[in-house]
């Protein structure tokens, strides 16, 4: 009688390792038992799970290297299978969003912001509609986010621009009016202080200091930071000595300085600390 292989009635073996063990040692039996009847039984016993283990590192083997599970093996489509060993060319993409210009960029408060847009294509190149959210409020500092959505049949995709609405040079070198406690002798502030651009981005020059003998401030900028280095103005009659430092608010209308001051004037002089709050006209 002669026996078929049990591993070649199919190239990719969908037969479970316990039939195919089973079918081998059977056949393997009525072969020991038809034609050496000499075997005892303990001996035929021992040679099926022999034979039985020999078949089952055969359908392992097999299976391993005759059977690759096909499917999409592009990490980058909608319906990828990790799974898969072998790409069976039917791998489905959502659209691609190109967003115009920077994925990041930086303005300074109180400006207006005109988002560039986005736009978005299918794999063959067709072109897909995108819709956006605006959540930028140019109005106050803070991180922002523009979100770009675009569909097809085979998914979503989004995007999204960071808008960093932030306090620049530009947000100083406007008309500020002043009101302080810092008294009207000792450290005499004048009400409408010029502020214009230093030699750089972050320095700053303050003319019209005091009141009746004017004088010019220099300080340096850093975001919504204003430091103003220990300096002199004179006074005629004495040396005005002081140094300072402040904030101007989410909004950029208001900047706070607390001044540090040495007047050395006799009669009208003296030292301390005071504040001044300067408002956006």
């Amino acid at each position: 009688m002669l026996l078929e292989h049990p591993l070649k009635k199919k190239r990719c073996y969908k037969t479970s390792a316990y039939r195919l063990v089973e079918s081998g040692i059977q056949g393997c039996r009525f072969f020991f038992e038809d034609f050496f009847p000499i075997f005892e039984s303990t001996q035929l016993n021992t040679m099926k799970k022999i034979i039985g283990l020999f078949l089952l590192g055969a359908l392992v083997m097999t299976t391993n290297t005759g059977c690759k599970k096909k499917g999409c093996t592009d990490n980058t489509a909608a319906n990828y299978n990790e799974a898969a060993k072998k790409d069976d060319g039917n791998c489905l993409y959502a659209p691609t969003i190109t967003i115009n210009g920077a994925t990041e960029i930086n303005i300074n408060v109180g400006t207006t912001y005109t988002d560039a847009g986005a736009s978005a294509t299918n794999k063959d190149g067709t072109a897909v509609t995108v819709t956006s959210v605006n959540e930028v409020d140019a109005t106050t500092t803070g991180t922002y986010y523009v979100t770009y959505t675009a569909s097809n049949a085979n998914g979503t995709t989004t995007a999204k621009r960071k808008v960093n609405v932030i306090i620049g040079q530009d947000n100083w070198l406007v008309t500020w009016s002043l009101s302080s406690n810092c008294g009207a002798t000792q450290f005499p502030l004048a009400g409408s202080p010029v502020i214009s651009a230093g030699s750089s981005a972050s320095a700053l020059t303050i003319d019209n200091m005091f009141t009746l003998i004017g004088g010019t401030a220099n300080a340096s900028i850093n975001g919504s930071t204003i430091t103003i280095p220990q300096q002199s103005v004179d006074a005629t009659v004495g040396q005005i000595n002081f140094s300072g430092t402040g904030t101007m608010n989410s909004l950029g209308n208001t900047i706070v300085i607390t001044y540090t001051y040495d007047n050395t004037a006799p009669l009208i002089g003296g030292q301390g600390t005071c504040t001044a709050t300067y408002i956006k006209q």
